[in-house]
């Protein structure tokens, strides 16, 4: 038998290079931004008092067109580390209230409380703080906030109908259903 010798073993395969992480320029950053506002513009301008029905009856409470995420009292974003929402389930909202052009950014629901739902790992905090960054490093103003909204259907299945609706009435960037419109720059 012959012994192996490990001096000729042949050369392994170069290890490919990582493509390097493209960084958008403000520019960049400034069109995305305006595309998303064109649409949640357009979403807004919809919203507002309707025409009486026939008959009278109480608008649903729990209806996408009733909730506009603009008018929320406003949170800082790391609301999670105070303890400030007091522990009840809802929907949040988080936007970049920056004028000239306010965007929402994202849109949640909770299964118990806000902070137990971004106490742990949530990919949402890792984009707006990449978001955050890029507007500082191009020299552009950001105001990353959040805004909750309690009257919520106390059943999952239905607040998770209601937090999808909205994900797509807005087309929220940061949400993945939306992806498809935006892309994932902050990800």
């Amino acid at each position: 038998m012959d012994q192996l010798n490990l001096f000729d073993l042949p050369e392994p395969p170069p290890i490919p290079k990582r493509k390097p992480k493209l960084k958008m320029d403000a520019d960049a950053l400034l069109r995305w931004k305006r595309q998303i506002f064109g649409h949640q513009q357009s979403v807004r301008d919809g919203i507002g008092p309707e025409q009486p029905a026939l008959f009278d009856f109480a608008p649903d409470r729990h209806d996408a067109d009733a909730i506009d995420p603009f008018s929320l009292a406003p949170h800082p974003w790391e609301f999670f580390d105070g303890g400030a929402t007091g522990g009840q389930t809802c929907l949040y909202f988080v936007t970049d209230a920056a004028e000239p052009a306010p965007l929402l950014l994202y849109v949640g629901e909770t299964k118990r409380s806000p902070e137990e739902r971004w106490g742990g790992v949530h990919d949402c905090r890792t984009y707006i703080g990449n978001y955050i960054q890029l507007h500082r490093d191009c020299g552009l103003q950001v105001f990353v906030r959040t805004g909750f909204w309690w009257d919520v259907p106390t059943d999952r299945t239905a607040r998770l109908k209601l937090e999808r609706e909205l994900i797509l009435k807005w087309r929220s960037p940061f949400n993945k259903e939306c992806w498809k419109w935006w892309g994932k720059p902050f990800g």
